[in-house]
C-alpha cells in the first residue's frame, strides 16, 4: 500500500445514499479512509487516477460508465495505477458477476451487508486475500462450469496445490485453509503464489474461478 499502514478506499455508486453510508460505516476504522467518491464509472476512473486509492469499491450498474466497463479499464495489464476492486451487488446480478470474476475483480459484497464485513472486505482486497462473502462468492463461482467457454489450462498442480485451490474455491481464507491442511499462513501463500504463476492468473478469484470451471473445485478434500 505504497508506504502506508493506512488503506485508501474509493467509493463507486451512483446512489449518494449508498456511498454516504458506506463512507460512514468505514470513518470509524483507524486503518482506513475514503479518500473519494465517484457517482459513476468514468468519475470512478478520473478519481483513480487522481487519489491512486488502495481498494475501490464499485457498483455494476452505473450511468454513462458502468462499473465492468470501469473495472476493465482499472484492470488492464498497462493501467497506470491498478487497485484491488471489490463488486458491490445484490444477488439478481449474477450474470453480471460472472463477467466481473473475467475481468479482474478482487472479491463481491452484497450492499446489504453489515459493518463488519464491510471493512473486512476492504481490508482482505488491500491484502490480496479477497475471497469476499463466501456465500455469494461460491454460488456466484459454482455457475462458472456451465458460463465460460475458455479451455482449461495445460498446466498441472501439485497434489498440495490441488488442496489449497479446493479449500480457496469454497470462500476459505488464508488462516482457514492453513488451520484445515494443519500448515502455516505462510505455506498456504507460497503455494497460491505458485499456482497463480502457472495459471497466470490475476488474483484468487480467478484462481477460484478456474477450479470451479476445470471441476477441481467439485472434488472431496
Amino acid at each position: 500500500m505504497e508506504g502506508s499502514s493506512v488503506i485508501r478506499v474509493l467509493l463507486a455508486d451512483d446512489q449518494e445514499i449508498v456511498r454516504t453510508g458506506m463512507a460512514m460505516i468505514l470513518s470509524v476504522e483507524n486503518d482506513i479512509t475514503v479518500v473519494a467518491h465517484a457517482q459513476d464509472g468514468l468519475q470512478a476512473l478520473e478519481m483513480t487516477a487522481l487519489h491512486r486509492p488502495d481498494v475501490v469499491l464499485m457498483d455494476i450498474r452505473m450511468p454513462r460508465l458502468d462499473g465492468l466497463d470501469a473495472l476493465r479499464q482499472l484492470t488492464r495489464p498497462h493501467a497506470a495505477h491498478r487497485p484491488q476492486v471489490v463488486m458491490v451487488t445484490t444477488f439478481d446480478d449474477e450474470e453480471y458477476l460472472t463477467r466481473a470474476v473475467e475481468a479482474g475483480a478482487c472479491g463481491f459484497i452484497l450492499k446489504d451487508s453489515g459493518p463488519r464485513l464491510l471493512a473486512e472486505a476492504v481490508r482482505a482486497a488491500a491484502a490480496g486475500d479477497a475471497m469476499v462473502s463466501p456465500s455469494i462468492t461460491v454460488r456466484l463461482l459454482k455457475q462458472l462450469r456451465t458460463s465460460s467457454s475458455r479451455p482449461a489450462p495445460a498446466t498441472r498442480l501439485s497434489p498440495r496445490e490441488e488442496e489449497v485451490v479446493m479449500l480457496l474455491a469454497q470462500g476459505m481464507t488464508n488462516a482457514e485453509i492453513a488451520t484445515a491442511l494443519s500448515i502455516t499462513t505462510g505455506t498456504v501463500k507460497t503455494h497460491l503464489s505458485h499456482v497463480q504463476a502457472k495459471l497466470t492468473a490475476r488474483n484468487r478469484v480467478e484462481i477460484a474461478a478456474w477450479a470451479w470451471r476445470t471441476g477441481l473445485a467439485g472434488r472431496s478434500t
